[in-house]
């Protein structure tokens, strides 16, 4: 942030004049009228020590404002920075003729404050949505594992019951990866004979499958 950048503040404006205790307090005819809205007409025309006297003048009422909806100091301190960005850059929205100056930060912090509070809450809402979600995927992978292995020690309980020659070409075809011209070479049976014993085989495996359920 440059050095002329009001908006970069603790205790004011890096470059700016150095306020008398009479100008951080106010100027006498301050103590009647609208003195905040007057420091946010002199804002709007880009004045640095208006910036700087109105933010000692008004942070800790709006500080006090922000934290009763955020419930955060660390929020609210936020929040306040925020809204003081927005005043320098954004005052010249401010119209004397609707209100006073304190009534329009006021509005400005509590609109900042409740759009934090949403931010926040979407956030925490998207964060459990995505832990929830991975906390279900985590737990139908486990019971798609176990559901598996019960459906495999099954499927092999079930191919003991086959003849030798049905489960043999099963076994070579669905748990090696064998196409049936490579379980024909390799038993030296004839590739008809393969193909008629793995489906006569595999009709016979369903049929033990879908009794044992």
């Amino acid at each position: 942030m440059s050095s002329d950048d009001p908006t970069a503040f603790r205790h004011g404006p890096p470059g700016s004049p150095t306020l008398s205790r009479q100008q951080a307090a106010g100027s006498p005819d301050d103590s009647s009228g609208d003195a905040s809205g007057r420091l946010l007409v002199r804002i709007a025309g880009g004045d640095a020590v208006a910036f700087e006297q109105l933010f000692t003048n008004q942070s800790s009422i709006l500080m006090a404002v922000i934290v009763r909806i955020v419930k955060s100091r660390t929020l609210a301190e936020e929040v306040l920075q925020d809204c003081f960005t927005e005043v320098w850059t954004r005052c010249s929205g401010f119209d004397p003729t609707r209100g006073s100056g304190r009534a329009w930060l006021i509005t400005l912090c509590r609109r900042r404050a409740i759009d934090c509070v949403r931010s926040v809450q979407s956030q925490q809402d998207r964060d459990l949505a995505d832990g929830l979600r991975t906390s279900t995927e985590a737990v139908e992978g486990v019971e798609q594992t176990v559901i598996d292995r019960a459906e495999s020690d099954r499927t092999v309980s079930a191919l003991k019951i086959l003849p030798e020659d049905q489960s043999r070409p099963i076994v070579m075809a669905f748990y090696q990866g064998m196409t049936h011209t490579q379980i024909s070479e390799n038993l030296q049976v004839p590739l008809g004979t393969i193909k008629s014993r793995i489906r006569d085989g595999m009709k016979k495996l369903r049929e033990e499958l879908g009794a044992s359920r």
